[in-house]
């Protein structure tokens, strides 16, 4: 059976396919890496925020010995435990905290997109019209130096705010590109739109069919492409995509990217799309010792077979910062692109369909249960990307067929259901019930709320990321930013976890707010626990890792508001300074 594959996976399939939403201002005065450390030393002068309960709990003094944290207390008992000659850390009024874990997000991808044209909206890029993608295109050309031969791939743009309210056409690139294949990814990276060059390399036609799980979409009374592709319709583009990079060019990506993590206080890093072409990147930058802060990696699905009850992966184990931690299923799209897998339909137009509009699944059921089988007779653990409710069905149904066809029940496997962000309550008790953790997706409430109250209407689109709910159940969720999807920034995600404040400054789900120390949580200790790392990571207690971050002002003691605008002042892993602020 040929299976309908999730554009996702086409993402990470083309190194190109990929935009970044970290661009910001303010990234150019960013310091880079920096190597050394003492063996011991003593942290005080600050909010010591320890983060290892359910409410905050603060320390005079940390005492980091040989990379671990020996002690957390007075100061004079930190000094005894550092022993002579430590170095005396004053944190002049800063804050301490452990580093942050993100719990999903795409560094690879980050690392692609530093070569590519971003279209993102504001605040992200400045994108407001079809001219200015067009502009930030032959931007693109001129920076690379490019021929006429040459793909053009940009990435970020989301029609929505552009000022003509429609996705660009192949026509509309054609005019300014004659000759360059140019491909544009959707905001969502579940749609993209080629330009006539660029479709026929890809060798979409009238004639080519949609293929299950995606849609070509047509010109007016025709079957002629108009050069927007959805879902699995984005697979013929793959082999465009792939094009080969020098290793010398790689390895420098992969360097910038790390040091953009560690200059938001990332101590734990995802990518959570490995195709088998990305596995020889990963090894290298381990080998070469470029991962100085960790990185938990997924393959996807389509490799499990390969991957999965064999000696070609060791699941759970870092080597030189690198750790496969799961497999990487796709069940569906994007709510912000219309495409997640929904029980009731969209209440807003969907390009391409023209009733009972829901979205797509991107693996059959029969599919899920056999791979959720494998992955759990093996005991690896699953990361699943499910947007909408009907995707989140899908993923318990095949969580209860593995358990059944294994006559076994585990609250302990860990299953992530990455971005559960359409869940419904009774799916929120499922969680609970089966172990399941929520990997939430806050940030969507201020860059898409707005668009998700009129595509959804305000029952769902309040309960989006229900935060606030999961925690009261006793689930131990994450929050993360899908970098590129949104800035890596975990203190704006913090903000939007918080307030819920959307783009127009509405408040969305005001029942879903969690305090600014729950949102922490989510964060650290509860990133920790989802990778199994909670007795290394997450909190500061005597025995872990020194994996910390400074912050120049309280997160947990400042108005809501001003959450956001905190800034990393130092990043530490595992008792090494990795970043400092000029």
């Amino acid at each position: 059976m040929t299976l309908p594959r999730s554009p996702i996976l086409v993402i990470a399939l083309c190194a190109t396919l990929v935009f970044s939403a970290c661009r910001q201002a303010d990234e150019k005065a960013k310091a880079p890496l920096i190597a050394g450390h003492a063996s011991s030393q003593v942290y005080f002068g600050g909010d010591i925020l320890t983060m290892a309960g359910a409410e905050p709990a603060y320390v005079e003094a940390l005492t980091v010995r040989d990379g671990r944290i020996a002690f957390a207390g007075s100061k004079a008992d930190a000094l005894r435990a550092a022993g002579e000659g430590a170095e005396q850390i004053d944190l002049h009024g800063h804050t301490l905290l452990p580093g942050f874990v993100d719990a999903h997000s795409h560094l690879l991808n980050y690392a692609d997109s530093l070569v590519q044209a971003n279209l993102n909206p504001p605040p992200i890029g400045d994108v407001q019209s079809i001219a200015d993608l067009l502009a930030r295109m032959r931007a693109l050309k001129e920076r690379l130096k490019a021929d006429d031969s040459t793909l053009l791939v940009g990435q970020g743009y989301d029609q929505d705010f552009l000022a003509e309210k429609r996705h660009p056409t192949a026509a509309d690139l054609d005019a300014a590109f004659p000759a360059n294949p140019v491909i544009l990814v959707h905001t969502s990276g579940h749609m993209l739109v080629a330009n006539s060059a660029a479709l026929r390399l890809a060798g979409v036609t009238a004639k080519t069919p949609d293929p299950e799980g995606g849609t070509i979409i047509r010109k007016a009374g025709s079957r002629e492409p108009v050069g927007l592709v959805q879902e699995t319709g984005m697979m013929a583009f793959a082999p465009l995509l792939k094009a080969p990079r020098d290793p010398a060019v790689s390895a420098d990506l992969m360097r910038r990217a790390v040091e953009h993590y560690a200059s938001y206080g990332v101590t734990t890093a995802a990518e959570h799309l490995v195709v088998p072409a990305q596995i020889p990147v990963l090894e290298a930058a381990a080998d070469r010792g470029l991962l100085k802060i960790d990185l938990v990696a997924a393959p996807i699905y389509l490799m499990t077979d390969t991957v999965i009850g064999t000696n070609k992966i060791h699941w759970g184990e870092y080597r030189n910062g690198l750790k496969y931690a799961g497999i990487k299923l796709t069940l569906d799209g994007s709510p912000q692109g219309k495409t997640a897998f929904l029980s009731r339909p969209y209440l807003t137009p969907v390009p391409g369909c023209r009733g009972d509009c829901r979205g797509f699944a991107s693996i059959p059921q029969d599919e899920v249960n056999r791979l959720m089988l494998l992955a759990y007779r093996h005991h690896v653990p699953v990361f699943a990307h499910c947007n909408g409710d009907a995707a989140i069905d899908s993923l318990l149904e095949g969580h209860r067929f593995a358990e059944r066809e294994l006559g076994e029940t585990s609250t302990d496997r860990r299953t992530v259901v990455i971005h559960s962000q359409i869940v419904r309550p009774d799916q929120l008790a499922s969680y609970r019930q089966y172990g399941l953790i929520p990997s939430f997706f806050t940030n969507h409430v201020y860059y898409w709320g707005d668009t998700h109250l009129a595509n959804l209407g305000q029952e769902r689109a309040d309960f989006l990321s229900p935060l606030n709910s999961a925690l009261k159940l006793g689930i131990a969720a994450t929050n993360h930013t899908d970098n590129i999807v949104t800035p890596v920034d975990p203190m704006f995600l913090l903000w939007t976890s918080v307030t819920r404040t959307t783009r127009s400054g509405k408040v969305l789900g005001a029942l879903e707010k969690v305090t600014p120390y729950d949102g922490l949580r989510a964060l650290t200790i509860n990133g920790a626990h989802q990778y199994f790392e909670e007795r290394t990571k997450g909190s500061l207690e005597a025995g872990k890792l020194a994996d910390l971050v400074v912050l120049d002002q309280n997160p947990v003691k400042v108005p809501p508001e001003a959450i956001a605008r905190t800034r990393v002042v130092e990043t530490i892993k595992a008792g090494t300074v990795i970043y400092r602020t000029p």
